[in-house]
């Protein structure tokens, strides 16, 4: 599909989609629990249908709720009807499971998270994903699981295909984790291996920190007990647990709100984002922060979250603890005046698509200066040009040069667009762009 940008204002209230983190997390959690669980409001993506599919592979049965819900910003099926709520009855490890492939498709999220828990089972569970999946590695996490007595396999340098089997046996083992998603999957599981059995894990690199913070914060919720040291550098879980049934709504997604509110302050619309928790742990929710430093006006007002545009300056910004930031970040050095320095995000390369390299040429392509350095971008804001942009199959590049149409010089083609599907169903037609099929 092909998205077609005219440059404009982009204004008005826009309810955010709920939490990829948070339903994916849920959604898990629910499916390691044996009793019924309720997760109101979940995001209803590409993403979380993966991880619904992969959990009902693993022995959940979950139901939808599916009603007329005018505000829900979930997309509509063909009767109208939202998805509005999951009722989840968990397994246990050891139910039987398919014997071909649980696909994963492009989510990473649910790739490392389930496979961490996939391999409380003593039977071989087997992944795979789609195209970008099988090119991102899970090899850290692979050698620590085989570490803590699980047998694992993998395609070269840890891509999918992959495969374990229990049983966890616990142990001491080091995860360096370029992406926090290593680390949160043997924290969800680590609490349901065997009683007796203690997981200990030294962690000498951890990018993402705020996902780890909220990964703990459902473990507190569900009195999971563990140890750990203060700057995250080691934990201590012994097994034996019982994750008790979930209830309640997921909240909107600030990595989400941040292209909505992004193409307020690039464009010149004031835009009130609704369905955020200014409490919530997400780490994404950063942006806001930055956006301000950047010059936009951010404000709460009645429980919203209210972006009024300013004239953008220059910066330097560290993104180590949000990488999945740096495309709408780039997208407002080139609004912005003078330089932009996006820095200390080398794992921005590991995600869907190397998204430093890629941000760079997308960029360059439209006549923005960005040099593309080893450990993130050098941006000279201007005036992108009229033109074709392609997405590489990213959900997070696509949206982010949907912004940056909003004020080129003149229209601008975006290819690969339904990508934006995977996190943020409805974003094309909530920003004004006419779509044709490539």
């Amino acid at each position: 599909m092909v998205a077609v940008i005219t440059p404009h204002t982009f204004t008005g209230a826009v309810r955010i989609p709920g939490s990829k983190s948070h339903t994916i997390r849920r959604l898990l959690l629910a499916a390691l629990t044996e009793g019924p669980s309720e997760i109101a409001f979940p995001l209803d993506s590409l993403d979380t249908r993966s991880c619904a599919a992969v959990c009902r592979a693993l022995g959940a049965v979950i139901e939808e709720e599916r009603t007329f819900d005018p505000v829900c910003p979930n997309p509509a099926d063909s009767e109208g009807k939202k998805l509005t709520g999951w009722r989840i009855r968990g397994t246990k490890p050891g139910t039987p499971v398919p014997r071909e492939a649980l696909d994963v498709g492009n989510s990473g999220t649910t790739l490392f998270l389930a496979l961490a828990g996939a391999s409380l089972w003593d039977r071989p569970v087997h992944f795979t994903g789609d195209e970008q999946i099988r090119r991102r590695s899970a090899g850290p996490l692979l050698d620590a699981l085989a570490g803590l007595g699980v047998k694992t396999e993998s395609g070269a340098h840890g891509c999918p295909p992959l495969s374990v089997e229990g049983p966890w046996r616990g142990g001491r083992v080091s995860l360096p984790c370029p992406t926090s998603q290593y680390l949160s999957g043997i924290l969800l599981a680590a609490p349901l291996a065997p009683a007796g059995t203690v997981t200990e894990i030294d962690v000498p690199l951890l990018n993402e920190r705020p996902y780890i913070e909220l990964t703990l914060a459902y473990l507190d919720a569900l009195g999971v007990a563990y140890e750990k040291a203060e700057d995250f550098s080691y934990f201590r879980i012994p097994g034996g647990g019982v994750y008790r049934p979930l209830t309640g709504g997921v909240p909107g997604d600030f990595s989400s709100g941040a292209f909505p509110g992004g193409a307020g302050a690039v464009s010149g619309g004031g835009v009130t984002l609704l369905g955020l928790d200014p409490e919530d742990l997400q780490g994404d929710k950063v942006f806001f922060t930055l956006l301000s430093r950047m010059g936009a006006k951010v404000r709460w007002e009645g429980g919203n979250l209210e972006v009024l545009p300013g004239p953008l300056r220059g910066g330097a910004f560290d993104l180590n603890a949000c990488p999945d930031l740096l495309p709408i970040m780039a997208v407002l050095g080139a609004r912005a005046e003078g330089e932009t320095i996006l820095y200390n995000v080398p794992h921005a390369r590991i995600k869907e698509t190397d998204r430093i390299a890629v941000m760079a040429q997308e960029l360059g392509n439209l006549g923005i200066s960005a040099e593309e350095r080893p450990e993130g971008l050098r941006i000279q804001g201007g005036v992108p040009r009229a033109g074709r942009v392609h997405s590489q199959g990213d959900h997070r590049i696509a949206m982010a040069l949907g912004v940056l149409a909003l004020f080129a010089a003149g229209p601008v083609e975006i290819t690969g667009a339904e990508a934006g599907d995977v996190t943020y169903p409805g974003f094309w037609e909530r920003l004004g762009a006419r779509c044709v099929s490539s």
